[in-house]
């Protein structure tokens, strides 16, 4: 099925979207790595969910090829859930509608399943964060800034459990992106300083958790460091009423990315 792109306004900025396909709506939202974007993220997945499904995935504000925020606080969590709800209401303004949603990402889908209970009900989150724990070196250094390629190798040994998969053209094609000392200065001052206060804000408090009246299902890298399975995905499926976890083995940050036949089940298993 052939994906298209366009771009939607969203308060004076551009959001790139690609969609495709037809059947049940889903919403797909990337992660936050340097250089992170909805094919970075989403590349072996979207062709096989848009044969079954209609999809749209977008790049946040500030990543990829949407557009930037003219004024800081660039890591804005209140922007990017409007943005999130500015996708549902493109896609399926009246629903029902699912979501899935990469570790970062997590926040905004389970604030918009809250805020829409009767439109969305599926949610798939990969890797997610939204739990109470202390980051580790390697989620400060999954917010920081890669400087060089050989830094932007390590980084990616931390996200990625096979490290035959980091290929002198995928680091290449990530550099592109790096390169740019205009998105440079945008990263570093999105995740400046203390990175523990980030983990802190993307916290969804327990009463809340147990609102979730959608079939939820988390699909964790058991080898995950970035965002660890026994912090986040486990814990998160303990308090969510409906919730099927999946821990996959071999695969670290990025089950859709590594594990692409694994995620592919899960979510068939979920949105029917």
């Amino acid at each position: 099925m052939a994906l298209h792109e366009r771009d939607l306004d969203f308060e004076g900025m551009n959001v790139h979207c690609w969609e495709g396909g037809s059947g049940f709506p889903i919403v797909m939202i990337h992660g936050s790595g340097p250089g992170a974007s909805t094919l970075g993220n989403w590349r072996n997945v979207m062709a096989p969910l848009s044969a079954r499904y209609k999809i749209l995935a977008a790049d946040l504000i500030g990543f990829g090829l949407s557009g930037r925020k003219p004024k800081e606080p660039y890591f804005d969590l209140a922007l990017w859930t409007r943005q999130a709800q500015l996708l549902l209401n493109t896609l399926a303004p009246k629903g029902p509608a699912g979501i899935i949603a990469h570790s970062l990402s997590a926040y905004f889908a389970i604030k918009i399943a809250l805020a829409n209970e009767a439109r969305v009900t599926k949610l798939l989150l990969t890797g997610p964060i939204g739990r109470p724990y202390k980051i580790g070196p390697e989620g400060i250094a999954v917010w920081t800034f890669p400087e060089t390629r050989d830094q932007l190798k390590r980084v990616m040994e931390i996200l990625i459990y096979d490290k035959s998969q980091i290929t002198p053209e995928f680091l290449d094609n990530r550099m592109k992106v790096l390169g740019d000392p205009a998105y440079k200065d945008y990263f570093s001052k999105m995740f400046a300083g203390d990175k523990q206060r980030f983990v802190d804000a993307c916290v969804i408090a327990d009463a809340d958790l147990k609102k979730l009246k959608c079939d939820v299902a988390i699909v964790h890298g058991r080898d995950d460091s970035a965002t660890k399975l026994a912090e986040t995905g486990l814990p998160l499926s303990r308090v969510i009423p409906k919730c099927d976890l999946y821990a996959v083995a071999h695969c670290g940050h990025g089950p859709a990315l590594e594990q692409p036949a694994k995620f592919m089940t899960a979510a068939h298993n979920l949105f029917g």
